[in-house]
């Protein structure tokens, strides 16, 4: 449904599901509309634990969205996005006064701030790990947090992929070292659903929490959080409601009165990937942001050299000095492509110019990239 005029290349920010999804989106909000109480409160979800309703929405949908991400449906939850689900685990994860939080530099920021807020409130400690933000060879990321992880560090909070530096980070390395250590370890997978393959449970994290209204197609807004069976007695969402004591599925599937059509179509948009070829539709993703970043070197000369295993369907592209240095020059850069041009693409301000994340989803091709290019030609 996207603006013909604009060429979106920023699918990786909020997404934008197709019109079949939206289609079913709609068509279960008026089914849950021909019998609001019948469908709320009798079928949607079991928050007395004991199996009734037999077959409650929310599970299934469960169901059909963890057999996408190798994980069981009784480990995995949906919540509102990622960040609530790294609300859920930190606020209700039983620190000592004294434990250490460790997060990396390249952590997306509202996760950062709950760390904080936590452990404020906990009397523990926040530590925050210097990861390169471009360049690094993949073992660098997994050595840096290797050797920042101490005795004292309970949780280690790292993104599978980085929301502003776009690096696939490898995250079974990650946590093995972590583990080896006695640290906890949290993912956020906030780009990762529907972006690269993923198989939850051969990560070993402790939890994992992802948004699907990004690369998964599913409509705004909708995230999991897999978490493993020996911390679920510690989980609870950050609104307690009628399931409280009957497990996570009772906690999280019934959170009050809200609408739950973009969950109970999660599944729907899933197959929607598969459908549209799956590998092959994350690989035309990955090919084309490779071939952008070669483009924009070759037009403007500023060298890329992020490894490719470190980049999935966003990458981050540097621009010279001439475009600007300061968050000022970025967002006055963002906001000229986007006013005058009609790109949407997000700029970030570094340490030697701009630099542009350039998401590319299957409505995207060679054409916008070259757009892009023409605009920042002009802009200089």
């Amino acid at each position: 449904m996207l603006d013909p005029a604009l060429a979106y290349l920023n699918h990786g920010t909020v997404g934008a599901p197709p019109r079949r999804v939206i289609a079913e989106y709609r068509r279960i909000q008026d089914a849950i509309e021909r019998q609001p109480a019948q469908f709320q409160l009798r079928e949607l979800a079991d928050t007395d634990g004991v199996g009734v309703p037999r077959h409650p929405h929310m599970r299934v949908a469960a169901e059909g969205v963890a057999r996408h991400l190798g994980c069981g449906a009784s480990n995995l939850v949906f919540v509102d996005n990622a960040t609530t689900g790294v609300n859920a685990v930190l606020r209700s994860f039983p620190f000592d006064r004294g434990d250490e939080i460790l997060v990396t530099s390249l952590g997306y920021g509202a996760v950062t701030y709950t760390a904080n807020w936590v452990a404020n409130e906990k009397g523990c400690s926040v530590r925050t790990v210097d990861l390169p933000a471009y360049d690094a060879p993949p073992e660098e990321y997994v050595t840096r947090i290797d050797a920042a992880v101490t005795e004292r560090t309970r949780m280690v909070i790292v993104d599978h992929i980085t929301s502003f530096s776009a690096l696939v980070l490898p995250i079974a390395d990650i946590v093995a070292r972590c583990h080896a250590k006695g640290a906890l370890v949290l993912v956020d997978a906030a780009h990762t659903p529907g972006a690269i393959e993923v198989d939850i449970e051969s990560y070993g994290a402790d939890w994992y929490t992802a948004n699907l209204h990004k690369w998964a197609f599913a409509p705004r807004s909708c995230g999991i959080l897999w978490t493993d069976p020996k911390h679920h007695a510690t989980l609870h969402p950050t609104v307690i409601s009628w399931g409280l004591g009957h497990g996570i599925a009772a906690e999280f599937d019934l959170l009050g009165t809200r609408d739950p059509s973009a969950f109970l179509t999660a599944p729907f948009a899933f197959d929607l990937v598969e459908e549209w070829g799956g590998a092959a539709l994350r690989n035309y993703n990955h090919q084309l942001v490779m071939d952008a970043a070669r483009m924009i070197v070759n037009a403007f000369g500023r060298e890329h050299r992020t490894p490719e295993s470190l980049i999935g369907p966003m990458v981050n592209v540097g621009l010279p000095a001439k475009f600007g240095t300061t968050k000022a020059d970025a967002v006055e850069l963002q906001q000229r492509l986007l006013g005058t041009f009609g790109i949407e693409v997000p700029v970030f301000p570094d340490d030697g110019g701009v630099r542009l994340r350039i998401s590319a989803q299957i409505y995207n091709d060679h054409t916008d990239i070259e757009r892009l290019i023409s605009a920042l030609h002009a802009r200089v």
